[in-house]
């Protein structure tokens, strides 16, 4: 089986030789843009891998993989405009390089381009495949609407288990559906595929407690970046939730206080981590980081195929952790 890399160029090659064509430049030209900025591929990536791991055909994984890119892509642009981002991966994003409406517009065709990419799949796949494709679109969807909502909600409201639910809608499941694609195109068994979409689900919730986490403890030195960007702007992290939820008394007190007050932002950085230690949030959110670690792993070892196959994947499952261990 490829590894990560090796698939990684594969896929890189694919998308340039395939890029969305139209007439109209000021339609297509910010669909292309956003897509030429790279990333990780992480997601049509994974959708490769569980293609191999079944033996299927890379041709029609190759094809599903640029659909799950385009609809990552398509809704990079529309968060963006939501969020009122200038940038992405370094570069001026679609609606601060042309227009809002623009960027609208384009976000909109390249979902479009999803389904006519789907097309290309066999008949025997196509149904099932657009089956676990909608789901997820719809759930992404509902995921960002959570984001949003938690924005105007007081903490008091929140919990631990609504914020993992945000996470798995906005991000994990499209890790999962990733990875169940590539596994349906390949004929995996019902069971199989099903697996291996709770694999990507779990190992998405983990890496997304790990980017709360790394905000608050990072080592400067390896992740060169300030640290607390999330502290300095009162987000609703799993570590601000959990240090609430602990909080009693006077420590409570001071994070209501921290929250509300205008202070300089080094020392409310200071004064919060602080109290994320005094509280012991670190370990907590180690805890649940290996909690949904370890149900990924639990996931992939009931995957029927021989360990030497896994093996690509269960790396990927290791080196999510290995930054903070």
């Amino acid at each position: 089986m490829e590894n990560w890399q090796q698939l990684g160029k594969a896929f890189n090659a694919y998308i340039n030789e395939h890029p969305v064509q139209g007439e109209l430049e000021g339609l297509y030209h910010p669909i292309n843009y956003i897509l030429r900025l790279g990333g990780k591929r992480i997601r049509p990536v994974l959708c490769l891998m569980a293609n191999e791991l079944f033996e299927g055909n890379k041709e029609e994984a190759m094809k599903a993989a640029l659909a799950i890119e385009y609809f990552h892509n398509f809704s990079l642009i529309h968060d963006d405009i939501m969020d009122e981002a200038p940038l992405r991966r370094g570069q001026q994003t679609v609606h601060e390089k042309w227009n809002r409406d623009t960027a609208i517009l384009s976000g909109d065709a390249l979902f479009v381009k999803v389904y006519q990419q789907l097309e290309g799949l066999s008949a025997t796949h196509l149904k099932t495949v657009l089956g676990v494709f909608n789901q997820t679109a719809l759930e992404v969807c509902e995921g960002q609407q959570l984001d949003m909502d938690f924005e105007d909600i007081a903490l008091d409201q929140l919990s631990l288990d609504r914020y993992t639910e945000m996470i798995r809608l906005k991000t994990a499941v499209l890790l999962g559906c990733s990875l169940k694609i590539g596994a349906i195109i390949a004929n995996a068994s019902v069971e199989d595929a099903e697996n291996i979409y709770q694999f990507g689900l779990n190992l998405g919730i983990a890496f997304q407690i790990q980017d709360d986490y790394l905000d608050a403890f990072a080592d400067t030195k390896d992740f060169g970046k300030q640290l607390g960007g999330d502290i300095i702007a009162n987000k609703k992290t799993f570590l601000l939730l959990a240090a609430y939820q602990k909080a009693s008394g006077k420590d409570r007190e001071q994070l209501d206080f921290l929250l509300r007050q205008n202070i300089e932002s080094k020392q409310k950085v200071e004064q919060m981590l602080a109290l994320f230690q005094k509280l012991d949030i670190e370990k907590s959110a180690r805890d649940s980081m290996q909690t949904y670690h370890s149900l990924a792993l639990s996931a992939l070892d009931r995957i029927d195929v021989t360990e030497e196959k896994k093996q690509p994947l269960l790396n990927l499952a290791e080196s999510l952790l290995v930054r903070i261990n």
